[in-house]
């Protein structure tokens, strides 16, 4: 039989208090008791509360930081600040997974190219739409269409117009999916736009009419309950608006940070 030493066990032993400490802190911040911004008690606190060791309290705190859930500050004014979960999160653990497999960029674009059409049609069916989604999609496009001299700036509205659809779509699960994938491919593409910065690559004057011609249009066709035209016309419209990126099929997804990713948001 295995035998385990006095200092492995006791390894072990710290280890599991510290994912029955970091459990806890986890169901409160899921729960709301803990809320975002919220700075923790100090670990001599976190010691007495849960009666355990530093090292368990610590490690929990390791665990959780992992998870995206707490950042620790380190020095005199330090301790660890609470994060709601958030698509970022969500995203950078995808990716991390997407990663490890060496799945291909091609591979997302073809999942966000069969996923956007149903969020779209989800949208459409959307009771409440006309006060929720269709004022925030007008007003994405009225500013799409006063930045078309402006490739940059149209393309980060582009981007959020695609963002506004997946959080507007009215199912829960679809939100927090798309809302991952989304922010996993703007963190792809984030190569491209840089090299568009600096080539002045952009989609042409003509192709940035059509892509707000296309907005305006699936805008459109959510407001009128047009389910099956919403569909069709994202389903073409998602085809054409990845094609401007470079994602040939050597190109490998890769993770990035939940901080990368709000940044390119």
């Amino acid at each position: 039989m295995l035998g385990i030493g006095a200092e492995a066990h006791r390894r072990l032993s710290s280890r599991r208090t510290a994912e029955i400490v970091a459990d806890e802190l986890r169901q409160q911040i899921v729960d709301g008791r803990l809320r975002d911004g919220d700075l923790l008690p100090g670990q001599k606190q976190l010691v007495e509360y849960f009666n355990v060791s530093l090292v368990s309290v610590r490690e929990a705190l390791r665990i959780l930081e992992t998870e995206g859930l707490v950042s620790v500050r380190r020095g005199n004014r330090g301790g660890a600040v609470v994060h709601a979960p958030a698509k970022n999160s969500a995203a950078y653990m995808l990716g991390l997974v997407l990663q490890s497999d060496s799945a291909p960029v091609t591979d997302l674009r073809t999942a966000l190219a069969e996923l956007e059409p149903s969020c779209a049609a989800l949208a459409a069916r959307r009771p409440d739409r006309a006060k929720t989604l269709i004022p925030q999609l007008i007003s994405s496009n009225e500013a799409l269409a006063e930045n078309l001299d402006d490739p940059d700036r149209f393309s980060e509205i582009g981007r959020e117009f695609h963002h506004l659809l997946a959080l507007g779509c009215g199912n829960h699960t679809m939100l927090v999916v798309m809302g991952s994938l989304e922010a996993l491919w703007t963190s792809q593409e984030g190569q491209w736009f840089e090299s568009a910065k600096e080539g002045n690559i952009y989609p042409t004057l003509a192709k940035r009419r059509s892509a707000l011609s296309a907005h305006i249009k699936l805008t459109e066709a959510i407001a009128d309950g047009d389910v099956d035209r919403a569909r069709r016309l994202a389903r073409k419209h998602i085809a054409e608006a990845h094609t401007h990126a470079s994602t040939d099929s050597d190109q490998r997804i890769r993770a990035h940070s939940p901080q990368v990713l709000t940044r390119r948001k």
